[in-house]
């Protein structure tokens, strides 16, 4: 399902509020000088990092890795601005919409996105956008100014959630490691998935976008009926992605599949804090208004 007539999905001055709170939240996060990761002359060395599939082979730091035993990517920093970047899962189970639902987990992703753009492009900041698979799905590099919101709309509507990536984690790298090379230091990253589906060792990258002076928030987006399992009697069972398959009775599933929700959710907070990111969890029934709170509640308790 497509992330249509974004312009008309919310009352948009529901927004004024959060602007002053955002403002504070910016003011404590983008504290001190700017700088951002960038590659070239003229710069100042700022450590290392792990290689990630895509990155320039130019700046893997050959006596780093004889000293490390693992690839190491050499970074430089400048001077600049801040921003917030977008990273969107995509991929086929964002397509899923439950009986009664209101639309797709990938329609309220890019709604969640379109209204924190909004707030931040109120505060001057530029907003950016990435994917994680997708039809259709348009990046769009860093942006602001008075039509920097309806050219980050043009690129969230027409996406299509597509795509098997289950077995394809070199997929997820790439994703990964673009918005590693564009984000800058001080930049506020925003990844919105189901966090279903994805292949082993997903978590711990997407979670790694919190390192090189960046903020992050994952936002997990269901449906309503992937939290509470409502079915009744005979059921199949398919993964949106992968080839799982299983036919079983629902209330006998149940409890198990409570329980293992439970063990899933703990295991994403974990990651997240880990790395010192944060984490929201949202269905496609919440109020937008409410979780864009929810993801500025995050980011005050990541400002210094």
């Amino acid at each position: 399902m497509k992330a249509t007539n974004l312009r008309q999905a919310l009352d948009w001055g529901r927004l004024g509020p959060l602007r002053l709170r955002a403002r504070e939240v910016a003011e404590g996060l983008y504290s001190g000088p700017h700088r951002s990761v960038r590659r070239g002359s003229g710069v100042e060395f700022g450590g290392h990092r792990n290689y990630v599939a895509g990155d320039d082979l130019r700046f893997i730091d050959r006596r780093a890795v004889m000293r490390h035993d693992r690839l190491l990517v050499r970074e430089f920093e400048t001077e600049t601005d801040r921003g917030i970047r977008f990273l969107i899962d995509a991929t086929r189970s964002m397509a899923y919409r439950s009986d009664g639902a209101p639309g797709a987990k990938l329609a309220f992703a890019s709604l969640i996105a379109a209204a924190l753009a909004r707030v931040a492009l109120s505060g001057h900041d530029a907003v950016s956008l990435d994917w994680i698979g997708g039809a259709d799905a348009r990046p769009l590099a860093s942006t602001g100014g008075t039509d920097a919101f309806d050219r980050l709309v043009t690129a969230l509507e027409p996406a299509t959630a597509s795509g098997d990536v289950h077995d394809d984690l070199a997929s997820v790298d790439r994703s990964v490691a673009r918005v590693t090379r564009r984000t800058r230091r001080g930049t506020v990253v925003v990844v919105l998935s189901d966090f279903l589906d994805l292949p082993d060792g997903s978590l711990s990258r997407i979670a790694s976008l919190a390192s090189g002076g960046r903020a992050l928030v994952g936002v997990r987006v269901l449906d309503p009926a992937e939290v509470s399992f409502p079915f009744d009697g005979p059921v199949r069972l398919r993964a949106s992605e992968g080839d799982f398959e299983i036919e079983t009775d629902a209330g006998a599933a149940r409890t198990a599949y409570l329980a293992r929700f439970r063990e899933a959710t703990s295991a994403l907070e974990a990651e997240f804090a880990r790395h010192g990111a944060r984490f929201v969890d949202a269905t496609t029934t919440d109020d937008p208004v409410a979780t864009v709170g929810n993801v500025l509640s995050a980011l005050e308790r990541s400002a210094p």
